[in-house]
């Protein structure tokens, strides 16, 4: 599996100067594979980004690649625009953004063909489990505090400003679908 993650994010990890987070965050992806039981690529190329609204044919890869590139969009922006009264870390940025929905792969499950919560997903949802697999690869707590606290689950919570622009770029992803799906998207 590490192969197709190696492929399917080459042109955002070669962004990420740091080897060590480059390599880190691969391990991330295929331990978490692992304990998913995940084992074929097209099952993770055929799964939806959420399970909580209609995902339209996004995938959790797309999605994953679309947070990333808008959380550095907004990174780069407010860098190029002004002098901020803090450091805005781009290797963190594009790790973060890569990893938020790590622990996707140990909370889902595809059982006759239909994705589902697993048994691993209804203990604990992804913001955790992907932090915990952060953790046992070894990556630094920053990156842990952005899987950690990217979702609902980090609302009041300490955040370092990447994960304020991964989080944002994450729901500016899943807010218009489920406004969509609801019928309150102006379009």
């Amino acid at each position: 599996m590490r192969n197709y993650f190696e492929k399917v994010f080459k042109e955002l990890l070669d962004k990420i100067e740091n080897s060590d987070l480059r390599v880190k965050t691969l391990d991330a992806w295929e331990l978490a594979a692992k304990q998913g039981g995940w084992t074929k690529p097209e099952d993770i190329e055929n799964m939806p980004f959420t399970l909580l609204t209609e995902c339209h044919g996004i995938n959790l890869i797309e999605h994953t690649v679309a947070v990333t590139k808008g959380a550095v969009a907004l990174a780069e922006s407010i860098k190029g625009t002004y002098k901020t009264p803090f450091e805005i870390n781009t290797d963190l940025v594009y790790a973060g953004g890569l990893l938020h929905d790590v622990g996707k792969l140990d909370e889902f499950e595809l059982v006759d063909n239909k994705y589902r919560k697993s048994f691993a997903g209804k203990c604990a949802r992804h913001p955790f489990s992907g932090a915990i697999i952060a953790s046992k690869v070894g990556l630094p707590l920053e990156i842990v505090n952005m899987i950690a606290c990217h979702a609902k689950e980090g609302d009041g919570r300490p955040q370092r400003v990447e994960t304020v622009l991964v989080h944002q770029a994450d729901f500016a992803t899943f807010n218009p679908m489920v406004m969509l799906e609801k019928g309150t998207l102006i379009t």
